[in-house]
Parts: structure tokens; C-alpha cells; sequence
């Protein structure tokens, strides 16, 4: 499932004036990544993930228009998605993105990512 590109473009937007804001596809969606760490997505499962961190995670679920986040069987204890209720105005939105910043804000920044090459392999030999 394709994620949301009207929310991406929204959170772009928002974004827009940060040096330090990457993009990536993963997870199913479209990722928005400062200094390194994920700050919030727009889902390909829809909605919007919120990078909150463990200490507010059970705060935010009580907000309305949220639930913990999964991945398989497993809760991703620090993150919740966000219906598209919860963030239709700019001002709720801009709430989330303000609450995935504030955590991002605390982590360090993430080191480069390495680049894989691949090794040689030396040919065989050919039998005489």
C-alpha cells in the first residue's frame, strides 16, 4: 500500500526550513528523518507515526485519534499512529510533528550510515 503523498507533502512543508531533514522509503511509508533519527512518517498502512519516545508513549495514547504502533505482533513501545482525525488541521499536524521533533531533539544525532560494497571475488582457475 502506497503511503499518503498529500500528508508527505504536508509534513514537507512544515519541515521545509530544517538543514538537517532527510527522506526515506521505509516501514511501508514515506520516513522524515532529523539529524539521522526518524521523526515522524506518513504511513503506507495510513496515518501519520509519531516518534515520541518511550517516557510519553502512554500519555499519548490517551490523546484522541491514536494507537500504539505495530510492526507484526509486536507494539513499537515509543511510537504511535495517528489517525488522520488527529492531524487534519494545520494546527494538529503541526502539534504531532512539534511532539516527534521535541523527542528527536533529545537523541544524539545518528552516525552516517556505512557504504556496503561488495568484495571481489577472485575467478577460478580453470583445471588443465
Amino acid at each position: 500500500m502506497a503511503y499518503d503523498e498529500k500528508l508527505a507533502a504536508r509534513v514537507r512543508q512544515l519541515l521545509s526550513g530544517r538543514t538537517d531533514l532527510t527522506e526515506q522509503k521505509m516501514m511501508g511509508g514515506l520516513c522524515f528523518l532529523v539529524k539521522g533519527r526518524m521523526c515522524a512518517s506518513a504511513s503506507g498502512r495510513g496515518g501519520l507515526l509519531v516518534r515520541v519516545g518511550p517516557d510519553a508513549h502512554q500519555a499519548m495514547l490517551a490523546e484522541p485519534h491514536v494507537q500504539p504502533m505495530g510492526m507484526g505482533k509486536r507494539t513499537m513501545t515509543g511510537f504511535v499512529r495517528v489517525a488522520p482525525e488527529g492531524y487534519r488541521t494545520e494546527a494538529g499536524l503541526k502539534k504531532w510533528i512539534r511532539r516527534g521533533l521535541d523527542f528527536v531533539a533529545t537523541m544524539p544525532a545518528a552516525a552516517p550510515a556505512r557504504k556496503v560494497t561488495k568484495r571481489k571475488t577472485p575467478k577460478r582457475q580453470r583445471a588443465k
